[in-house]
Protein backbone atom coordinates (compact mmCIF):
# COMPACT_ATOMS: atom_id res chain seq x y z
CA UNK A 1 0.00 0.00 0.00
CA UNK A 2 1.61 3.45 -1.00
CA UNK A 3 -0.46 5.53 1.14
CA UNK A 4 -0.51 6.31 4.69
CA UNK A 5 -2.65 3.69 7.11
CA UNK A 6 -5.16 5.98 8.02
CA UNK A 7 -5.41 8.00 5.13
CA UNK A 8 -6.18 4.66 3.32
CA UNK A 9 -8.20 3.56 5.88
CA UNK A 10 -10.48 6.57 5.63
CA UNK A 11 -10.73 6.91 1.80
CA UNK A 12 -12.01 3.02 2.18
CA UNK A 13 -14.52 3.71 5.06
CA UNK A 14 -15.71 6.73 3.26
CA UNK A 15 -16.56 4.68 0.05
CA UNK A 16 -13.78 8.10 -1.61
CA UNK A 17 -12.48 7.58 -5.15
CA UNK A 18 -8.88 8.21 -5.70
CA UNK A 19 -5.93 7.64 -7.44
CA UNK A 20 -2.39 6.83 -6.50
CA UNK A 21 0.38 8.73 -8.81
CA UNK A 22 3.40 6.79 -7.97
CA UNK A 23 6.90 8.51 -7.96
CA UNK A 24 10.44 7.15 -7.83
CA UNK A 25 11.36 8.01 -3.65
CA UNK A 26 11.81 11.89 -2.88
CA UNK A 27 14.01 13.60 -0.16
CA UNK A 28 11.26 15.94 0.19
CA UNK A 29 7.64 17.31 -0.49
CA UNK A 30 8.92 20.11 -2.85
CA UNK A 31 10.71 17.29 -5.03
CA UNK A 32 8.08 15.08 -5.05
CA UNK A 33 5.67 17.94 -6.76
CA UNK A 34 8.27 18.39 -9.31
CA UNK A 35 8.52 14.28 -10.13
CA UNK A 36 4.79 14.78 -10.96
CA UNK A 37 5.65 17.06 -13.80
CA UNK A 38 2.57 19.22 -13.98
CA UNK A 39 1.34 22.85 -12.85
CA UNK A 40 1.73 23.16 -9.31
CA UNK A 41 -2.03 25.05 -9.32
CA UNK A 42 -3.16 21.68 -8.71
CA UNK A 43 -1.47 20.98 -5.93
CA UNK A 44 -2.55 21.34 -2.22
CA UNK A 45 -0.92 20.87 1.09
CA UNK A 46 -1.29 21.02 4.93
CA UNK A 47 -0.13 23.48 7.23
CA UNK A 48 -0.31 22.52 11.08
CA UNK A 49 -0.81 25.13 13.59
CA UNK A 50 -1.77 25.16 17.67
CA UNK A 51 -2.55 27.30 20.51
CA UNK A 52 -3.98 26.23 24.26
CA UNK A 53 -7.25 25.47 22.55
CA UNK A 54 -5.81 22.47 20.27
CA UNK A 55 -4.34 21.64 16.66
CA UNK A 56 -5.71 23.01 13.42
CA UNK A 57 -5.34 21.88 9.89
CA UNK A 58 -5.17 24.85 7.58
CA UNK A 59 -5.43 23.55 3.58
CA UNK A 60 -4.64 25.31 1.20
CA UNK A 61 -2.92 25.44 -2.45
CA UNK A 62 1.22 24.65 -2.76
CA UNK A 63 1.92 27.48 -4.62
CA UNK A 64 0.78 29.93 -1.40
CA UNK A 65 1.20 31.32 1.92
CA UNK A 66 -0.61 31.19 4.89
CA UNK A 67 -2.18 34.93 5.90
CA UNK A 68 -1.39 35.20 9.10
CA UNK A 69 -3.53 38.21 9.72
CA UNK A 70 -6.60 36.31 8.01
CA UNK A 71 -6.25 33.61 10.18
CA UNK A 72 -6.59 35.31 12.86
CA UNK A 73 -9.15 37.22 12.04
CA UNK A 74 -11.81 34.67 11.06
CA UNK A 75 -10.67 31.81 14.40
CA UNK A 76 -9.97 34.55 17.14
CA UNK A 77 -6.87 32.68 17.81
CA UNK A 78 -3.30 33.17 18.23
CA UNK A 79 -2.08 29.78 16.47
CA UNK A 80 1.66 28.55 16.43
CA UNK A 81 3.09 26.35 13.84
CA UNK A 82 3.83 22.77 15.03
CA UNK A 83 7.24 21.82 15.70
CA UNK A 84 8.44 18.74 13.79
CA UNK A 85 8.62 16.51 16.58
CA UNK A 86 4.93 17.58 17.43
CA UNK A 87 3.71 16.74 13.85
CA UNK A 88 6.19 13.37 13.54
CA UNK A 89 4.03 11.79 16.79
CA UNK A 90 0.60 12.89 15.03
CA UNK A 91 1.33 11.65 12.00
CA UNK A 92 2.92 8.42 13.05
CA UNK A 93 1.82 6.75 10.16
CA UNK A 94 3.71 9.23 7.63
CA UNK A 95 7.23 9.85 6.18
CA UNK A 96 8.56 12.94 7.58
CA UNK A 97 7.73 16.19 5.60
CA UNK A 98 4.95 14.22 3.63
CA UNK A 99 1.35 15.17 5.70
CA UNK A 100 -1.61 14.34 3.83
CA UNK A 101 -3.76 17.28 3.74
CA UNK A 102 -7.29 15.25 4.83
CA UNK A 103 -7.90 15.88 8.35
CA UNK A 104 -10.64 13.69 8.94
CA UNK A 105 -8.37 10.84 8.60
CA UNK A 106 -6.59 12.24 11.78
CA UNK A 107 -9.78 13.46 13.46
CA UNK A 108 -8.69 17.46 13.05
CA UNK A 109 -10.23 20.04 12.67
CA UNK A 110 -9.78 21.73 8.77
CA UNK A 111 -9.97 25.03 7.86
CA UNK A 112 -10.05 25.43 3.89
CA UNK A 113 -9.10 28.25 1.58
CA UNK A 114 -11.26 29.72 -0.33
CA UNK A 115 -11.55 28.27 -3.51
CA UNK A 116 -10.23 25.02 -3.11
CA UNK A 117 -13.84 22.64 -2.41
CA UNK A 118 -15.24 23.88 -6.49
CA UNK A 119 -11.94 22.69 -7.80
CA UNK A 120 -12.57 20.27 -10.35
CA UNK A 121 -9.34 18.27 -9.89
CA UNK A 122 -6.48 17.84 -6.74
CA UNK A 123 -3.20 16.52 -6.20
CA UNK A 124 -1.69 15.84 -2.91
CA UNK A 125 0.63 13.92 -0.57
CA UNK A 126 -0.21 9.91 0.14
CA UNK A 127 1.97 10.29 3.70
CA UNK A 128 4.75 8.33 1.63
CA UNK A 129 7.81 9.92 0.16
CA UNK A 130 7.01 7.53 -3.27
CA UNK A 131 3.40 8.41 -4.18
CA UNK A 132 0.99 11.14 -4.55
CA UNK A 133 -3.02 11.14 -4.10
CA UNK A 134 -4.87 12.61 -7.12
CA UNK A 135 -9.03 12.78 -6.22
CA UNK A 136 -11.72 14.88 -7.91
CA UNK A 137 -14.08 17.55 -7.12
CA UNK A 138 -16.68 15.52 -5.74
CA UNK A 139 -14.35 13.49 -3.55
CA UNK A 140 -12.60 16.07 -2.32
CA UNK A 141 -15.39 17.67 -0.91
CA UNK A 142 -16.74 14.53 0.52
CA UNK A 143 -13.20 14.13 1.87
CA UNK A 144 -13.52 17.55 3.79
CA UNK A 145 -16.94 16.92 4.65
CA UNK A 146 -17.42 19.68 7.51
CA UNK A 147 -14.57 22.45 6.99
CA UNK A 148 -14.69 26.03 7.66
CA UNK A 149 -13.68 27.84 4.52
CA UNK A 150 -12.25 31.33 4.08
CA UNK A 151 -9.80 33.48 2.27
CA UNK A 152 -6.80 32.32 4.57
CA UNK A 153 -4.21 32.14 1.48
CA UNK A 154 -1.26 34.34 -0.16
CA UNK A 155 -0.73 33.17 -3.64
CA UNK A 156 2.85 33.44 -4.57
CA UNK A 157 4.66 35.63 -7.09
CA UNK A 158 4.11 34.63 -10.33
CA UNK A 159 1.28 34.50 -13.17
CA UNK A 160 0.98 30.91 -12.64
CA UNK A 161 1.60 30.89 -9.17
CA UNK A 162 4.60 28.33 -9.70
CA UNK A 163 6.87 27.68 -6.21
CA UNK A 164 10.56 27.20 -7.39
CA UNK A 165 13.06 25.59 -4.29
CA UNK A 166 15.56 27.75 -3.39
CA UNK A 167 18.64 27.67 -5.61
CA UNK A 168 21.77 27.30 -3.76
CA UNK A 169 22.85 30.49 -4.63
CA UNK A 170 20.04 31.83 -2.82
CA UNK A 171 20.62 29.49 -0.34
CA UNK A 172 23.91 30.71 0.32
CA UNK A 173 23.01 34.62 -0.23
CA UNK A 174 20.04 33.38 3.27
CA UNK A 175 22.53 31.84 5.23
CA UNK A 176 24.97 34.52 5.00
CA UNK A 177 22.11 36.96 5.50
CA UNK A 178 20.32 35.30 8.89
CA UNK A 179 22.95 33.50 10.30
CA UNK A 180 26.37 34.61 11.09
CA UNK A 181 28.71 32.10 9.76
CA UNK A 182 31.82 31.08 10.90
CA UNK A 183 34.85 32.18 9.10
CA UNK A 184 37.56 30.41 8.54
CA UNK A 185 39.74 30.07 11.30
CA UNK A 186 43.07 31.90 10.05
CA UNK A 187 45.66 29.10 10.57
CA UNK A 188 43.77 27.42 8.18
CA UNK A 189 43.68 29.77 6.25
CA UNK A 190 47.52 30.12 6.20
CA UNK A 191 47.72 26.41 5.41
CA UNK A 192 45.51 26.94 2.38
CA UNK A 193 47.18 29.98 0.68
CA UNK A 194 50.45 28.15 1.45
CA UNK A 195 48.97 24.78 -0.61
CA UNK A 196 48.32 27.19 -3.25
CA UNK A 197 51.77 27.89 -3.90
CA UNK A 198 53.77 25.68 -6.16
CA UNK A 199 56.82 26.92 -4.84
CA UNK A 200 56.22 25.78 -1.08
CA UNK A 201 58.18 24.10 1.46
CA UNK A 202 58.26 21.17 3.86
CA UNK A 203 59.86 23.73 6.28
CA UNK A 204 57.40 26.63 5.41
CA UNK A 205 54.43 23.99 6.00
CA UNK A 206 56.24 22.87 9.35
CA UNK A 207 57.10 26.59 10.89
CA UNK A 208 53.61 27.27 9.90
CA UNK A 209 51.88 24.28 12.21
CA UNK A 210 54.41 24.43 14.75
CA UNK A 211 53.21 28.27 15.20
CA UNK A 212 50.21 26.47 16.85
CA UNK A 213 51.35 23.73 19.79
CA UNK A 214 47.83 21.60 20.05
CA UNK A 215 48.10 21.41 16.22
CA UNK A 216 51.82 20.08 16.02
CA UNK A 217 50.91 17.53 18.94
CA UNK A 218 48.19 16.36 16.82
CA UNK A 219 50.28 16.18 13.66
CA UNK A 220 52.94 14.51 15.06
CA UNK A 221 50.58 11.45 16.36
CA UNK A 222 49.33 10.80 13.18
CA UNK A 223 53.27 10.72 11.58
CA UNK A 224 53.24 8.53 14.75
CA UNK A 225 50.58 6.23 14.25
CA UNK A 226 51.15 2.77 13.79
CA UNK A 227 49.19 3.08 10.27
CA UNK A 228 52.59 4.36 8.47
CA UNK A 229 54.82 2.11 10.61
CA UNK A 230 57.69 4.08 10.30
CA UNK A 231 60.48 2.40 11.67
CA UNK A 232 62.49 5.62 13.00
CA UNK A 233 62.22 8.42 15.63
CA UNK A 234 60.15 11.36 14.72
CA UNK A 235 61.07 14.56 16.23
CA UNK A 236 59.61 17.75 14.44
CA UNK A 237 57.08 18.47 11.78
CA UNK A 238 59.63 18.77 9.25
CA UNK A 239 60.72 15.29 9.64
CA UNK A 240 57.19 14.23 9.38
CA UNK A 241 56.60 16.17 6.29
CA UNK A 242 59.84 14.75 4.61
CA UNK A 243 59.86 11.45 5.87
CA UNK A 244 56.65 10.14 6.47
CA UNK A 245 53.55 11.72 5.22
CA UNK A 246 54.73 14.09 2.42
CA UNK A 247 53.87 17.38 2.09
CA UNK A 248 49.73 16.97 1.03
CA UNK A 249 48.78 14.61 3.56
CA UNK A 250 50.18 16.54 6.37
CA UNK A 251 48.75 19.89 4.91
CA UNK A 252 45.69 18.26 4.52
CA UNK A 253 45.09 17.06 7.66
CA UNK A 254 46.45 20.22 9.37
CA UNK A 255 44.12 22.10 6.93
CA UNK A 256 41.48 19.19 8.28
CA UNK A 257 41.95 19.82 11.64
CA UNK A 258 42.19 23.42 12.17
CA UNK A 259 39.32 24.22 10.01
CA UNK A 260 37.14 22.05 12.70
CA UNK A 261 37.89 24.37 15.00
CA UNK A 262 35.28 26.56 13.50
CA UNK A 263 32.64 24.41 14.76
CA UNK A 264 31.19 24.59 18.54
CA UNK A 265 29.64 21.07 18.39
CA UNK A 266 28.79 18.70 20.91
CA UNK A 267 31.22 15.36 20.98
CA UNK A 268 29.06 13.12 21.73
CA UNK A 269 26.13 10.53 20.01
CA UNK A 270 26.38 8.88 16.77
CA UNK A 271 26.32 12.74 14.68
CA UNK A 272 28.78 14.12 17.19
CA UNK A 273 32.43 15.50 16.62
CA UNK A 274 33.79 11.87 17.70
CA UNK A 275 32.06 10.07 14.73
CA UNK A 276 32.55 12.78 12.05
CA UNK A 277 36.61 12.64 12.61
CA UNK A 278 36.45 9.10 12.67
CA UNK A 279 33.64 8.81 9.59
CA UNK A 280 36.32 11.49 7.97
CA UNK A 281 39.17 9.68 8.46
CA UNK A 282 37.82 6.25 7.13
CA UNK A 283 36.74 8.48 4.15
CA UNK A 284 39.50 9.80 3.60
CA UNK A 285 41.80 6.62 3.82
CA UNK A 286 39.77 5.04 1.41
CA UNK A 287 39.62 7.79 -1.22
CA UNK A 288 42.83 8.20 -1.63
CA UNK A 289 43.63 4.32 -2.12
CA UNK A 290 40.57 4.83 -4.96
CA UNK A 291 42.47 7.67 -6.79
CA UNK A 292 45.42 5.90 -8.67
CA UNK A 293 42.33 3.61 -9.89
CA UNK A 294 40.17 6.59 -11.18
CA UNK A 295 42.61 9.02 -12.92
CA UNK A 296 42.44 11.24 -9.68
CA UNK A 297 44.71 13.11 -7.67
CA UNK A 298 45.36 11.48 -4.70
CA UNK A 299 45.95 14.45 -2.26
CA UNK A 300 42.76 15.91 -3.76
CA UNK A 301 40.64 12.73 -2.84
CA UNK A 302 42.06 12.69 0.63
CA UNK A 303 40.56 16.40 1.15
CA UNK A 304 37.63 15.50 -0.30
CA UNK A 305 36.66 12.61 2.24
CA UNK A 306 38.34 14.37 5.37
CA UNK A 307 35.92 17.48 4.30
CA UNK A 308 32.74 16.42 2.65
CA UNK A 309 30.72 16.22 5.93
CA UNK A 310 30.96 19.57 6.92
CA UNK A 311 27.63 20.68 6.76
CA UNK A 312 26.61 18.66 9.57
CA UNK A 313 28.97 20.90 11.73
CA UNK A 314 27.54 23.92 10.00
CA UNK A 315 24.04 22.43 11.07
CA UNK A 316 25.26 21.82 14.31
CA UNK A 317 27.12 24.88 15.30
CA UNK A 318 24.02 27.23 13.61
CA UNK A 319 21.12 24.92 15.66
CA UNK A 320 22.35 23.52 18.53
CA UNK A 321 19.02 22.45 19.87
CA UNK A 322 17.42 21.03 16.44
CA UNK A 323 20.80 19.23 15.99
CA UNK A 324 20.51 17.31 19.48
CA UNK A 325 17.42 16.46 18.19
CA UNK A 326 18.71 15.49 14.93
CA UNK A 327 21.43 13.35 16.93
CA UNK A 328 18.96 11.40 18.70
CA UNK A 329 16.65 10.72 15.55
CA UNK A 330 19.59 9.42 13.55
CA UNK A 331 20.18 6.83 16.88
CA UNK A 332 16.85 5.20 16.79
CA UNK A 333 15.86 5.83 12.82
CA UNK A 334 19.37 4.13 11.22
CA UNK A 335 17.11 3.17 8.16
CA UNK A 336 15.73 6.56 7.01
CA UNK A 337 17.39 9.30 5.14
CA UNK A 338 19.68 11.90 6.56
CA UNK A 339 17.17 14.63 4.67
CA UNK A 340 14.11 13.17 5.97
CA UNK A 341 15.20 13.46 9.30
CA UNK A 342 16.57 17.01 8.96
CA UNK A 343 13.09 17.60 7.49
CA UNK A 344 11.23 16.34 10.51
CA UNK A 345 13.41 18.14 12.97
CA UNK A 346 13.64 21.76 10.98
CA UNK A 347 9.96 21.15 10.09
CA UNK A 348 8.31 24.31 9.23
CA UNK A 349 9.99 26.64 10.94
CA UNK A 350 11.96 29.44 9.96
CA UNK A 351 15.48 27.70 8.45
CA UNK A 352 12.62 25.26 6.55
CA UNK A 353 14.13 26.34 3.68
CA UNK A 354 17.83 26.32 3.76
CA UNK A 355 17.93 22.75 5.62
CA UNK A 356 15.57 21.49 2.81
CA UNK A 357 18.66 21.45 0.67
CA UNK A 358 20.58 18.43 2.97
CA UNK A 359 23.56 19.33 4.89
CA UNK A 360 25.41 18.19 1.81
CA UNK A 361 24.78 21.19 -0.13
CA UNK A 362 25.25 23.68 2.79
CA UNK A 363 28.76 21.90 3.53
CA UNK A 364 29.65 22.75 -0.62
CA UNK A 365 28.12 26.03 0.39
CA UNK A 366 30.63 26.79 3.21
CA UNK A 367 33.40 25.42 1.52
CA UNK A 368 32.63 27.87 -1.35
CA UNK A 369 32.79 30.68 0.77
CA UNK A 370 36.15 29.39 2.09
CA UNK A 371 37.56 28.76 -1.05
CA UNK A 372 38.35 25.42 -1.09
CA UNK A 373 39.43 23.39 -4.10
CA UNK A 374 36.69 22.56 -6.56
CA UNK A 375 36.32 18.83 -6.55
CA UNK A 376 36.19 19.65 -2.31
CA UNK A 377 33.36 21.63 -2.77
CA UNK A 378 31.30 19.59 -5.32
CA UNK A 379 32.27 16.35 -3.22
CA UNK A 380 30.70 18.07 -0.42
CA UNK A 381 28.22 19.39 -1.97
CA UNK A 382 26.28 16.52 -4.02
CA UNK A 383 27.19 13.45 -1.87
CA UNK A 384 23.86 12.80 -0.51
CA UNK A 385 22.61 12.68 -4.44
CA UNK A 386 22.56 9.00 -5.86
CA UNK A 387 23.42 9.23 -9.22
CA UNK A 388 25.09 12.48 -9.85
CA UNK A 389 26.84 13.18 -13.22
CA UNK A 390 28.23 16.12 -13.56
CA UNK A 391 31.27 18.53 -12.99
CA UNK A 392 34.66 16.52 -10.85
CA UNK A 393 31.91 13.56 -10.56
CA UNK A 394 34.94 11.36 -10.03
CA UNK A 395 35.50 12.88 -6.31
CA UNK A 396 32.17 12.75 -5.75
CA UNK A 397 31.49 9.23 -6.69
CA UNK A 398 35.04 7.93 -4.95
CA UNK A 399 33.53 10.23 -1.79
CA UNK A 400 30.23 8.34 -2.07
CA UNK A 401 31.83 4.74 -2.38
CA UNK A 402 33.54 4.97 0.26
CA UNK A 403 30.29 5.79 2.20
CA UNK A 404 29.00 2.73 0.72
CA UNK A 405 31.73 0.73 1.97
CA UNK A 406 31.64 1.98 5.42
CA UNK A 407 27.86 1.78 6.09
CA UNK A 408 28.80 -1.95 6.37
CA UNK A 409 31.51 -1.40 9.06
CA UNK A 410 28.69 1.24 10.82
CA UNK A 411 30.51 4.06 9.93
CA UNK A 412 28.83 7.38 9.06
CA UNK A 413 25.55 8.98 8.89
CA UNK A 414 23.95 7.13 6.80
CA UNK A 415 22.69 3.29 6.68
CA UNK A 416 20.25 3.10 4.02
CA UNK A 417 21.48 0.66 0.66
CA UNK A 418 23.70 2.49 -1.84
CA UNK A 419 24.06 1.43 -5.45
CA UNK A 420 27.58 0.00 -5.32
CA UNK A 421 27.70 -1.80 -8.93
CA UNK A 422 26.71 2.07 -10.23
CA UNK A 423 29.35 3.33 -8.55
CA UNK A 424 31.78 0.95 -9.23
CA UNK A 425 30.93 0.89 -13.04
CA UNK A 426 30.94 5.01 -13.11
CA UNK A 427 34.35 4.66 -11.49
CA UNK A 428 35.53 1.96 -13.98
CA UNK A 429 36.45 0.11 -11.05
CA UNK A 430 36.52 -3.94 -11.13
CA UNK A 431 34.89 -5.42 -8.05
CA UNK A 432 38.14 -6.96 -7.24
CA UNK A 433 39.31 -3.05 -6.72
CA UNK A 434 36.47 -2.82 -4.08
CA UNK A 435 37.65 -6.41 -2.48
CA UNK A 436 41.29 -5.26 -1.94
CA UNK A 437 39.57 -1.74 -0.62
CA UNK A 438 37.52 -3.80 2.16
CA UNK A 439 40.78 -6.04 3.10
CA UNK A 440 42.98 -3.14 3.11
CA UNK A 441 40.26 -0.53 5.76
CA UNK A 442 39.83 -3.89 7.59
CA UNK A 443 43.34 -4.27 8.32
CA UNK A 444 44.02 -0.87 9.09
CA UNK A 445 40.96 0.10 11.36
CA UNK A 446 42.65 -0.20 14.78
CA UNK A 447 45.05 2.65 13.50
CA UNK A 448 42.28 4.76 12.02
CA UNK A 449 40.13 4.34 15.56
CA UNK A 450 43.52 5.04 17.36
CA UNK A 451 44.12 8.33 15.37
CA UNK A 452 40.34 9.45 15.31
CA UNK A 453 40.97 9.50 19.13
CA UNK A 454 43.92 10.97 18.80
CA UNK A 455 42.90 14.22 17.13
CA UNK A 456 40.52 15.07 19.20
CA UNK A 457 41.90 14.50 22.82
Amino acid sequence: MALAVRLARFFDQQGIAYTERSIDRAPNLDAAVSALGQSRECVIKATLLIDIAGIVMVVHRYDSALDIEALQCMTGRHLQPLTAQQIGRLFSDCDPGFIPPIGNAYDLPVLLDQGIARAEQVLFSSGTDHSMVEVDGRSLRLAMAGSREGHLAIRGPGDDGAREALTLEEVASKLKKLYRLPPMPALALRILRLTSNTEATARELAELIEFDPSLTAQVMRYARSALFHYPGQINSVQEAVTRVLGFDRVAHIALGIASVRAFDVPRAGILGMDNFWRHSLYCAFLCQRMAPHCGADKGLAYLCGLLHNFGLLLVGHLFPQEFKELNRLREVNPETSMQSLEQQVFGQGSEQEIIAVGHGAIGGILHRLWELPDPVVKAAGVHQQPGYHGEHENYVMMVQLANALLKKRGIGDEFNPDDIPELLQGLELEPAVMDELVAEVGRVAPELDALALSLIS
